[in-house]
């Protein structure tokens, strides 16, 4: 991989990872259901892709060719998809923004595991030195909020089952976008995502109207700034860089998220976030230096396939 392609990925993996970051705030400031915020995400979500479903030339033709598996795993991709955003968005409500983000971030844990025994992805000894450097720094920045027992530890396992099924969300996506453009990959994930949460939050009782503008603003500020400039662009470097990359990427995520705890909900950086944050910033570098991202094709050229 030259390095001009290689420099662009990464940047397209930085503004994805930050973008990411405003998810927590988002919550945070919204006062409806978890299971709300998370439908009104991924509804919105699609309604802004759908656009290009006649605007990008090919899409149409190639939603109507898929075979009965991509369309199985693509409703299954979004099945994941929306168990991650329901258990992350109602850990939110027991526990911290940090201990929340900091468990929801181990996703390289298990996409290390499932990245060997699926794709048969083996990691070099600095790499491994990065991501458990990286590990360590996002416990450093939660270790403050971390409470044993209570309604703290029944947020903290679900923001980790948060964890354990984005990493299988993203599983699907690697495979899928072998053969799938990311506009096609995204509607059907996103589309079906917005079904399951809807059915879920129809279930618990929750009403669909009645919320503040502000909530309203909270919901298509997580579906264009997170979803949109965050998850879709992590789906369109998955074609590229494996699961294990993205993930390890996504530990960044706490940082964004404290960066903007403190200039929007007020929130004080300690010295402990600092120091974990540089600990993060450090692990991710060696990760990404002696982890080369996967090569797909030789001819593949970037710039060529920005629609794809």
């Amino acid at each position: 991989m030259n390095n001009t392609r290689s420099f662009s990925l990464y940047l397209f993996l930085f503004i994805g990872v930050f973008a990411l970051s405003t998810s927590a705030i988002f919550v945070k400031l919204s006062s409806a259901p978890a299971p709300i915020i998370a439908t009104y995400r991924m509804m919105f979500s699609t309604f802004l892709l759908l656009p290009m479903l006649f605007l990008q030339k090919g899409t149409f033709q190639e939603i109507q060719n898929l075979t009965r598996k991509q369309w199985l795993l693509g409703s299954l991709s979004g099945a994941f998809l929306a168990f991650h955003y329901g258990l992350w968005f109602e850990s939110l409500h027991f526990t911290s923004v940090a201990s929340s983000t900091v468990f929801v971030t181990l996703q390289p844990l298990f996409a290390f595991i499932g990245g060997y025994f699926l794709f048969g992805e083996k990691l070099k000894g600095f790499a491994i030195g990065g991501g458990i450097l990286a590990l360590v720094g996002s416990f450093i920045i939660g270790w403050g909020d971390f409470k044993i027992g209570g309604q703290a530890l029944f947020g903290d396992m679900l923001a980790l089952l948060g964890a354990v099924t984005i990493t299988v969300y993203f599983f699907i996506g690697q495979y899928l976008r072998k053969v799938l453009s990311l506009i096609t990959y995204a509607l059907i994930a996103y589309s079906t995502s917005a079904l399951f949460l809807l059915g879920y939050s129809l279930i618990l009782g929750y009403p669909l109207t009645g919320y503040p503008s502000s909530d309203w603003m909270c919901f298509l500020g997580l579906a264009f700034i997170s979803t949109i400039l965050g998850q879709t662009i992590l789906n369109w470097l998955i074609k590229w860089l494996n699961t294990s990359t993205i993930s390890m990427s996504i530990l960044g995520e706490p940082i964004g998220t404290c960066i903007l705890a403190y200039f929007i909900l007020g929130e004080v950086v300690t010295t402990q976030q600092l120091i974990g944050s540089s600990i993060i910033l450090f692990g991710i570098f060696l990760f990404l230096r002696y982890n080369q991202p996967v090569e797909k094709s030789k001819e593949l050229k970037l710039n060529s396939n920005v629609e794809n």
